[in-house]
């Protein structure tokens, strides 16, 4: 563990501190995918609200339309899933069918936008130690709800779901792009036997200083028989932060946290670099390239961690 800490402090010294540049985050969700008909998936939808109310979920649930395994279905669970449906396509729905075949849960919000700005900053940040306001310091607006979120997943939308469809529970894979990486890492240094993969693309590593690192150092403690799966994929024109150009070797610290995370017994660490893309095309990218992974694999397939 000593080992893995010195190996992070570097990656700390790069991380730059609050930054103040805002994504546009106005674009209405794309749905034309829901009205084909000539899909290797059928689509159904589930709605749930928060424990305290405030937030308001929507499942679009893929459903492959052959038969389920006799150990039931793969799931693949998409954060800021408004955005995520709208990266899906026929062609990658038709492969992913032909190979591992999971069930495809986009979580998003209930709305018609394709990213709920205030529900993701809240839902996709970790608590901070010590802090009696939680704020997140891209947006001004309350953060740190992670962990309850990542408990309705556990406790309410997956039951809602093996209810639906027969699932593998050893085949579970997690992915998230930007704040939605960060909460998949979070979940992976939290709670690594709750998915077989974490897939955190472009994982908002400079958040709050680079709070997240600090988080993985606790992860040996946490695995126990665990032998959790992790892909970090970053492109290459992604700034450290979102104040900073791009420049060379921004991705040091993504990098620094992958070669720390290889160090621990039990984890298998894939680094992905996207050449030409910057935060924004990474959503889509990282998400087409994760699928065409699942597409490759074989239907009966043994769960990614091994």
């Amino acid at each position: 563990m000593n080992r893995m800490i010195r190996g992070l402090a570097f990656a700390l010294a790069l991380v730059t501190g609050a930054a103040t540049a805002q994504p546009e985050h106005d674009q209405p969700m794309n749905t034309t995918l829901l009205a084909r008909k000539d899909l290797a998936y059928r689509f159904t939808q589930l709605d749930l609200d928060s424990a305290d109310g405030a937030r308001h979920y929507r499942l679009w649930v893929g459903l492959p339309k052959r038969a389920a395994p006799a150990t039931g279905y793969p799931v693949l669970w998409m954060l800021d899933g408004n955005a995520a449906l709208g990266a899906l396509d026929r062609q990658r729905l038709d492969a992913l069918a032909a190979g591992q075949a999971p069930v495809l849960v986009a979580v998003g919000y209930q709305t018609h936008q394709r990213i709920d700005r205030a529900s993701r900053t809240y839902d996709y940040t970790p608590a901070l130690a010590g802090k009696t306001e939680q704020r997140d310091p891209l947006t001004g607006q309350p953060s740190g709800g992670v962990d309850a979120f990542l408990d309705l997943l556990e406790t309410r939308m997956r039951p809602r779901l093996a209810a639906l469809v027969s699932i593998d529970l050893r085949q579970q894979t997690l992915w998230g792009h930007s704040y939605g990486g960060l909460a998949v890492l979070h979940a992976l240094f939290t709670r690594p036997k709750s998915f077989a993969v974490y897939a955190a693309a472009s994982p908002s590593l400079w958040w709050h200083d680079g709070a997240i690192l600090h988080e993985a150092a606790g992860l040996p403690s946490q695995l126990g028989d665990a032998q959790p799966r992790v892909l970090l994929m970053r492109g290459v024109l992604e700034p450290a932060s979102p104040r900073e150009p791009a420049q060379p070797h921004a991705d040091q610290t993504a990098r620094s946290l992958a070669a720390s995370l290889a160090q621990v017994n039990g984890v298998q660490v894939s680094f992905k670099q996207f050449d030409g893309l910057g935060h924004g095309p990474m959503l889509p990218a990282s998400l087409h390239w994760l699928i065409d992974s699942l597409s490759k694999a074989a239907p009966q397939g043994t769960s990614s961690s091994r």
